[in-house]
């Protein structure tokens, strides 16, 4: 472990000097998020597109996996639901909370971590977990939110889902790019270096943003920060790999991938849609700044456990 722990720092390092940036505001709130614009739109589509592009459908594509990995998170998503439900919380709230305890970091963090330490044939296992987390939850929330306010669900809130989607950097990325690789078109070198330059910036920038962003957020109702947390870096991995090593087996590397991204903690979106929705997102920004603190340790914990030898 503390070999893949050491291997994490720098990872982490990066995170801490944009929290250090941030809270000294070096580097202020708007600077925070345009950098996180920049990495969103920019550099991680660059990077994802470019290796979606050198990739065949077929390499990609592995229902075993997506369904592993789905019913590992719609049984944490589920479990989250039942204990806010117990706590008589609102249909809301519970949706934010079972978000909080299923949706990790994987386009920011994951991504650049996992392709670093476990290769970057782990990018296209990574990308089937992200189009899972950004199609099925993102749009669930949405619905969920909506349609607890509306009394019913409305053509709008499909509107809503789907304009979303198509809108989605990250999705027009990987399909983009899986749709280059399936007409067979070779990616001209000057263009392979233009998405390769860009691409790079994708690492330190997802990183010093996940910092910096960090840096404005409270550790507010830090008991149910607590428990979102251990729901999101420890049972969500458990049921992962309960998906992809019994449920549904997946080669053990694809196995390992998957499980280590599923341990990463609360993706930062998650207080995007909080805060739009005006929605607990204090209790949200409590859970991520808690699981990402955490995750430096579980984290490394889980990788060091799963990674093949």
């Amino acid at each position: 472990m503390i070999e893949v722990f050491l291997k994490t720092v720098p990872f982490f390092a990066l995170i801490a000097v944009g929290y250090w940036a941030g809270r000294t505001r070096f580097f202020t709130e708007d600077a925070t998020a345009y950098l996180t614009k920049f990495v969103f739109y920019f550099a991680l589509s660059a990077m994802l597109f470019r290796f979606a592009a050198n990739l065949s459908f077929d390499e990609v594509w592995d229902p075993d996996l997506i369904a592993g990995y789905l019913v590992g998170t719609i049984a944490v998503y589920g479990i989250a639901t039942v204990v806010g439900m117990a706590r008589k919380q609102n249909v809301a709230v519970t949706a934010v909370e079972a978000q909080c305890a299923a949706i990790g970091n994987i386009g920011f963090l994951g991504i650049p971590m996992l392709a670093l330490l476990l290769g970057e044939k782990a990018v296209g296992i990574i990308m089937m977990a992200l189009a899972v987390d950004l199609i099925v939850f993102s749009s669930l929330i949405v619905i969920l939110i909506t349609g607890s306010r509306d009394g019913r669900f409305s053509m709008r809130v499909l509107q809503t889902i789907s304009l979303g989607l198509v809108k989605n950097p990250m999705i027009l990325a990987i399909s983009s790019g899986l749709i280059w690789s399936a007409l067979q078109i070779p990616i001209p070198a000057p263009m392979n270096d233009f998405l390769a330059i860009l691409g790079g910036a994708a690492t330190p920038g997802a990183l010093f943003a996940i910092g910096a962003s960090l840096a404005s957020k409270s550790a507010e109702r830090l008991s149910v920060a607590l428990w979102l947390s251990f729901c999101k870096l420890i049972l969500h991995p458990a049921f992962v790999a309960v998906g992809v090593l019994v449920l549904f087996p997946v080669d053990p590397y694809t196995a390992a991938v998957v499980i280590a991204a599923s341990a990463l903690p609360v993706a930062g979106n998650v207080y995007i849609l909080a805060q739009h929705y005006g929605v607990a997102p204090q209790r949200v920004s409590a859970t991520i700044l808690v699981s990402t603190m955490v995750s430096i340790i579980t984290v490394s914990a889980i990788i060091a456990a799963v990674a093949p030898v």
